[in-house]
């Protein structure tokens, strides 16, 4: 029997993988990084060890002794914690923290898979157990974008591919050709609401993967929590970026945002 790690961070994207990767054949031992894991997740699993989202020496501890070679990550783990002391770093975690050249998502990460490396186990993309998820091309909901939506995208499309290259973030909301945020630290959702508020009705938010995007971490994620902040704040269009973005709950998303007058795009 194949054997799969899953380091799971915040929301449904665990879930979703876990399923899938359980319907390939895959024993699955998760690490449900506590507080953020879902506790839904015991019940779709084989295994589950809970630990201190700042433990990584345990965590790839609890991986070895699985006898786990193969493992994916899913699910946010917010940089924020970080800054607001909500992190107890073990002596692994600090060790790769003071060896970064920057705190930026790509050093962290791919830090974190050079340690699970070190100890023989390899990370897979998020994709490979994901592929029911992934953003189809076209217009998905009832009502398409008007021409001043299209352009808007466009416009959009590009300073989020600028922002990806910089890891800075993914995300970016637009209103009559001109940016009214980026998404920095605080993440997608902080930065609907900002720019959405900025905007006033209409805005258009675009997510994108970088253009240098590792699938094994950080892959575009949109599901139900996206779609309530954009009707909290009056947006209009939701595009994100066919083939490598992820989809959650693809049905519900359509039809809540039918009914709140949303377009949701899959674009490239």
């Amino acid at each position: 029997m194949k054997k799969l790690g899953l380091i799971s961070g915040s929301g449904d994207l665990p879930l979703a993988v876990a399923h899938e990767a359980r319907e390939m054949g895959y024993t699955v031992f998760a690490i449900g990084l506590e507080p953020l894991a879902d506790k839904a997740l015991s019940a779709v699993v084989d295994e589950i060890r809970w630990i201190n989202v700042g433990k990584l020496g345990t965590v790839i501890e609890s991986l070895k002794k699985a006898g786990i070679k193969e493992a994916v990550m899913a699910g946010k783990v917010p940089k924020s914690l970080l800054y607001k002391s909500r992190i107890i770093p073990d002596l692994r975690a600090v060790k790769v923290l003071f060896s970064l050249k920057d705190r930026s998502d790509d050093s962290i990460l791919l830090a974190i898979a050079k340690e699970l490396e070190k100890d023989g186990i390899t990370l897979r993309n998020t994709t490979d157990f994901t592929s029911r998820l992934l953003t189809p091309e076209g217009v998905m909901t009832e009502g398409p974008p008007s021409e001043e939506e299209w352009k808007d995208i466009s416009f959009g499309w590009k300073v989020a591919k600028e922002i990806g290259r910089l890891d800075i973030g993914q995300t970016v909301v637009v209103k009559n050709q001109a940016v009214m945020a980026i998404e920095a630290i605080e993440g997608t959702d902080e930065a609907i609401r900002r720019g959405g508020r900025l905007a006033g009705d209409g805005a258009v938010v675009i997510k994108v993967s970088k253009p240098q995007q590792d699938m094994r971490f950080d892959v575009p994620v949109v599901g139900m929590d996206t779609l309530k902040t954009m009707i909290e704040v009056n947006a209009r269009v939701l595009a994100v970026e066919k083939g490598s973005s992820i989809l959650l709950n693809r049905d519900r998303m359509i039809s809540k945002a039918n009914k709140s007058r949303i377009s949701i795009v899959g674009y490239c």
